[in-house]
């Protein structure tokens, strides 16, 4: 009898190292890196998890990067930073149709994790579904899709992943990252790096690169870890072009200078403008128009901007808007220069003109010194903001518009003498 129980204990035993043993060994981990998509939250790619179960014959993919325009106050919440993201899990071959539908790059990576570190990533994927778990609040740079599987792949590695990169020096700033992925559109290029200050312009790590699905990629490629056996293993143990997009503009390797393309667009238009005030000095009342109309539309582009830039500074959450140096030229004060440009094309009478056409050029010389301070103050180390393009866009123009009235002063000379006699 007890020989009996000696032996069924053992066998209980040895069915429950078996069971420990094989724990994860039925899991296969990837990761899915997918190029950018049409619309503008897409242009920076997207990553997933994919975590194929042998065993359920179910192959699940783990996305961090999934928000509704239909949430509650979606919107407002966007506007103050408060935009609200989660986690789901639904069928791998599914999403990955869904890119190639899309005409969006897809590189798969399979992972070399020892079965133990493959359950324990299973466990906290399944976990951070759950209803009550899924929710967080996204951050472009520090909490996105891309960092929350950075730190799975910590997780897999028991922390070598981080500790390896969180002191390697980055190949860029993220304002330069973002640039190599904005390049191919000048004006979204322009508004989106004239609205975040310059805290992104500090040097960050590999660790901090990886806020972009593409370098998560890159860096595991060629990443190396010591498993609980003492064994050097390489992560990623092949990589799989799924699909290559189509006609789509790629990112750029190293970031382009911006400010060049900004200077010769500014320095062509300020030229057009310039001529309406040569066209005005000559009488021509087409001249006088043309140049209120684009004081007007120059104000109100910039004002705008300056506003929103204001609002994101001040109000808002989107904390890589602050200490932002483009509040010294570029302000919602420019918006002034909108009523006071019609009433300068417009009116008839010269004691007007001459009280707009000052109130215009002292609007625009105001931006004119704000850039010039913007520039002196990065003699002292604590600013370094590389707004050299917003600068360089503005410049010309506020030249222009705050010297203005090449024929105010005749103008005004005339009504004087007229006034006179």
């Amino acid at each position: 009898m007890v020989k009996k129980i000696v032996f069924f204990t053992l066998v209980l035993l040895l069915a429950s190292g078996t069971a420990l043993f094989s724990e994860g060994e039925n899991l296969r981990l990837k990761i899915a890196v997918m190029g950018p998509g049409d619309e503008l939250y897409f242009w920076w790619g997207h990553i997933g998890l994919i975590i194929e179960d042998s065993d359920a014959n179910k192959n699940s993919f783990y996305d961090y990067g999934v928000f509704s325009f239909k949430s509650n106050n979606f919107f407002v919440n966007f506007a103050f930073g408060r935009l609200l993201y989660h986690c789901s899990v639904s069928t791998a071959e599914r999403n990955l149709a869904l890119y190639v539908y899309f005409n969006r790059d897809i590189t798969i990576y399979t992972l070399d994790i020892p079965a133990a570190a493959r359950a324990k990533v299973k466990e906290f994927a399944d976990v951070n579904v759950l209803p009550e778990n899924r929710n967080y609040y996204y951050h472009h740079f520090r909490d996105n899709c891309s960092t929350r599987i950075r730190d799975i792949i910590d997780l897999a590695t028991d922390g070598q992943f981080k500790e390896q990169y969180i002191q390697t020096p980055g190949r860029f700033t993220l304002r330069q990252h973002v640039r190599r992925h904005t390049w191919f559109s000048p004006a979204v290029d322009w508004i989106l790096n004239f609205w975040m200050g310059q805290v992104i312009d500090r040097p960050i790590t590999v660790w901090d690169d990886m806020f972009l699905p593409s370098e998560v990629g890159r860096t595991i490629e060629d990443f190396l870890y010591t498993d609980a056996d003492g064994v050097r293993r390489k992560l990623v143990t092949n990589v799989e072009k799924v699909f290559t997009a189509e006609n789509r503009p790629g990112v750029l390797d190293t970031p382009r200078r911006q400010w060049p393309r900004e200077l010769a667009f500014s320095l062509v238009l300020s030229a057009i403008f310039g001529f309406f005030f040569i066209l005005q000095a000559k009488g021509k009342r087409i001249g006088r128009i043309l140049a209120g109309v684009s004081m007007s539309l120059a104000g109100l582009v910039f004002g705008f901007a300056g506003l929103l830039l204001y609002f994101l500074s001040l109000f808002t959450n989107h904390d890589y808007t602050y200490q932002n140096a483009n509040m010294l030229f570029c302000t919602p004060l420019l918006l002034a220069s909108v009523p006071f440009g019609i009433c300068y094309a417009l009116t008839k009478k010269q004691d007007k003109l001459v009280f707009y056409g000052a109130a215009l050029r002292f609007i625009w010389l105001l931006s004119v010194l704000g850039i010039f301070v913007s520039m002196l103050i990065k003699l002292l180390p604590m600013f370094y903001q590389q707004n050299l393009t917003d600068q360089m866009l503005m410049l010309p123009i506020a030249l222009v518009f705050s010297l203005q009235p090449v024929g105010l002063c005749e103008i005004k000379e005339k009504y004087l003498k007229r006034k006179k006699a």
